[in-house]
C-alpha cells in the first residue's frame, strides 16, 4: 500500500545518495543526480527543497544548502526571530510560505497581507514594491528590529520572491519522487519491468532501462512465444 510506506527508509536514501535514479520521478536528469550524490538526502525535506531549488536562479543556493546540511558552513538566520521559520532549510529562503512567514512574524502582517506581499514581489510593480517595504520596516522597528536591518531583510526577501517555489506543490512532487525511488529501491526487478511496459513506445527509454536492468544485474530475456505476456512482466 504506496500511502503506508515509511519515509525514512534507508535503502531509500542510500540509493539517492548514490544517484541511482533513472525512472525515479523529477529527480532522473543528470543535473539532479549530480545533486543528490553532493546532498546525500536523509528526509523527505531534502527532497522537497530539491525540487523547489532546482530551478534557474534557486539553482545558484545549492551549493550553500548542502555545506550547511554538512556542516562546512553556518546557517545564516538573519534575525533570532527568523530562526524557527528558515531552520529546515539552513537560513535560504526556499518557499514563498516562508516569504509570508517572515513577514507575519518580524512585521507584523496579517497571512492575508503577507500573500498581497508575496504576489506584489513577484509582479515587481515599484510602486507597490515602495508601499510594501515602507509597512515593512515599520511594522518591524515597532517589533524592536533594527530598521537598517529590517531593510536589509526586506531587499533579501525581495530578491528571492521573485522566483520562490510554493513549498505545498514542492511537497507533492517530493512525495511522489519518493514514492518512486522506494519501489525502486525496494523492488527494483517490478519497478523496471513496470517502467519498461509504460514506456512500451519509446525505443530510447526501453534502451535506457534495459542497460539499467544490466546494471543492477537484472536479466532480460528475449521476447518468448510460450512465457511472454502482452507488457514486460517478472519471471520467477
Amino acid at each position: 500500500d504506496i500511502d503506508k510506506i515509511p519515509y525514512d527508509d534507508a535503502r531509500t536514501y542510500e540509493m539517492l545518495g548514490h544517484g541511482d535514479t533513472v525512472g525515479v520521478f523529477q529527480l532522473e536528469s543528470s543535473g539532479m543526480r549530480d545533486v543528490l550524490k553532493k546532498m546525500r538526502a536523509d528526509c523527505i525535506e531534502d527532497i522537497i527543497a530539491i525540487v523547489a531549488l532546482y530551478r534557474p536562479g534557486p539553482m545558484d543556493n545549492i551549493p550553500r544548502y548542502i555545506a550547511c546540511k554538512k556542516g562546512e558552513e553556518q546557517p545564516d538566520y538573519l534575525h533570532p526571530l527568523l530562526e524557527p521559520i528558515l531552520k529546515e532549510t539552513y537560513g535560504i529562503m526556499v518557499y514563498q510560505e516562508q516569504v509570508m512567514q517572515i513577514a507575519q512574524v518580524l512585521s507584523g502582517y496579517s497571512l492575508g497581507q503577507a500573500d498581497l506581499l508575496r504576489r506584489a514581489m513577484g509582479k515587481k510593480i515599484k510602486a507597490e514594491m515602495d508601499a510594501q517595504k515602507a509597512d515593512f520596516v515599520k511594522g518591524a522597528t515597532v517589533r524592536g528590529v533594527d530598521g537598517a536591518q529590517a531593510d536589509y531583510i526586506f531587499e533579501l526577501v525581495q530578491k528571492f520572491a521573485g522566483y520562490g517555489f510554493n513549498k505545498s506543490h514542492a511537497a507533492a512532487y517530493a512525495v511522489v519522487s519518493y514514492q518512486t525511488a522506494y519501489l525502486k529501491a525496494n523492488y527494483p526487478v517490478e519497478f523496471i519491468a513496470a517502467s519498461m511496459t509504460l514506456d512500451m513506445g519509446n525505443t530510447d527509454k526501453l534502451m535506457l532501462f534495459r542497460r539499467e536492468a544490466q546494471r543492477v544485474g537484472v536479466k532480460v530475456v528475449p521476447p518468448s512465444v510460450n512465457a511472454s505476456g502482452v507488457d514486460f512482466a517478472v519471471k520467477d
